[in-house]
């Protein structure tokens, strides 16, 4: 259990961070960038439930998604290291749900004729949102990993690939799948 008595501490006002595992870093580097936009996408994922009223079982899936962004952050706060004791990590299974949650709501999803783009109802146009941050935070947690020294699960990494797919597909459901949708019609404005 994490217990937060103090919110503020000071320690941060010389532009400094701590990692989970007490080292300090600058607070532009990139392993913070790439939890603070992991954050990022589980604030935009935030805003979108409160658009998702009339889709109970969409609103649970992204609630389980925004507890696996946080497992996510806490990976990532705390590099894997040699002879270190083992700490949360995001897990293959988590992968597979997701997966699993992309299979179903695509199910009921009409076939795509074009590219889709963002809009149609505020759920969908926030799910939008929160996808393209999601994709920021993956190009971020990719480019740490080819760092030498700063290990990335690959776990970690699918899952943000895999969770932009579900907030492609969750948008369209909020969309009422799919007949809402906004679709590209190339040349138009010619």
């Amino acid at each position: 259990m994490v217990v937060l008595n103090r919110i503020y501490t000071r320690t941060g006002d010389d532009g400094t961070t701590a990692l989970g595992s007490g080292e300090r870093r600058p607070k532009y580097d990139l392993r913070i960038e790439a939890y603070g936009t992991v954050d990022e996408t589980n604030a935009a994922i935030g805003v979108a439930r409160l658009h998702v009223n009339d889709w109970p079982e969409l609103d649970a899936m992204l609630g389980r998604i925004q507890n696996d962004l946080f497992d996510l952050g806490a990976d990532l706060a705390v590099p894997e290291r040699e002879g270190k004791a083992e700490r949360l990590r995001v897990v293959a299974s988590q992968v597979e749900r997701l997966e699993r949650d992309i299979d179903a709501l695509n199910e009921k999803l009409a076939p795509l004729t074009s590219f889709v783009l963002p809009g149609g109802t505020p759920a969908a146009a926030h799910l939008h949102v929160a996808r393209t941050i999601c994709r920021r935070a993956e190009r971020v947690m990719v480019e740490l990993a080819a760092r030498p020294d700063e290990p990335v699960g690959a776990a970690g990494i699918q899952y943000m690939n895999r969770l932009s797919d579900f907030l492609f597909v969750a948008s369209r459901a909020a969309n009422h799948n799919g007949a809402g949708d906004v679709l590209w019609v190339p040349g138009q404005n010619r």
